[in-house]
């Protein structure tokens, strides 16, 4: 039988994370308690509400006979996988996570992990960032992954510090114009 459709290993380990989801090796899994209660959630509805009608559907389409042309029951039990897979990923990172609360920080003039970053570019644009855990990143919302290039060149740094971001296109000069954490 040709390689292409054998299964190269039966470990269920072998949905990796997405490559935008890795950590650094030893690195914390940062999460704000927003970001953690909706993987919660997820997992919730996942185990409570939508594991348990997709295994009502594959059960009746089982009960149904012929399994090897059952659309139902096909499609019903790669579902199901799916569900799982997601399951244990998001059982694993919410093992892993650890909750930060911006609004504790002490030094609200310095990036840190929570920030809400305002910051202009050597051409003078403005962006607004807050610094979010990577499974709460949504960059065209603004939300950027502590790990990512412009985070790792904002944090530890002050309001008014100019920092330096390397680009595959150079070396990029970012303003620090505000830096705002939510209230207590």
């Amino acid at each position: 039988m040709n390689k292409a459709f054998v299964k190269e290993s039966d470990h269920e380990e072998d949905d990796d994370l997405p490559e935008s989801h890795a950590l650094p090796a030893g690195a914390k899994n940062y999460m704000t308690a927003t970001g953690y209660r909706a993987l919660n959630d997820e997992l919730m509805r996942l185990m409570n509400v939508e594991r348990p009608e997709v295994v009502s559907v594959v059960s009746w389409a089982a009960s149904n006979g012929d399994r090897s042309e059952n659309g139902d029951y096909l499609y019903g039990k790669k579902r199901l996988r799916e569900i799982d897979r997601r399951i244990r990923y998001l059982t694993r990172r919410l093992e892993s996570a650890e909750v930060v609360d911006p609004a504790q920080q002490p030094n609200r003039d310095q990036v840190f992990f929570g920030a809400t970053v305002r910051y202009c570019d050597s051409r003078g644009e403005e962006f607004t960032v807050t610094i979010v855990g990577v499974d709460e990143a949504e960059p065209l919302a603004g939300r950027i992954s502590w790990i990512s290039p412009v985070a790792r060149a904002l944090i530890k740094a002050h309001e008014g510090d100019t920092v330096t971001l390397r680009t595959p296109a150079g070396i990029e000069e970012l303003d620090i114009l505000d830096v705002r954490y939510p209230d207590p």
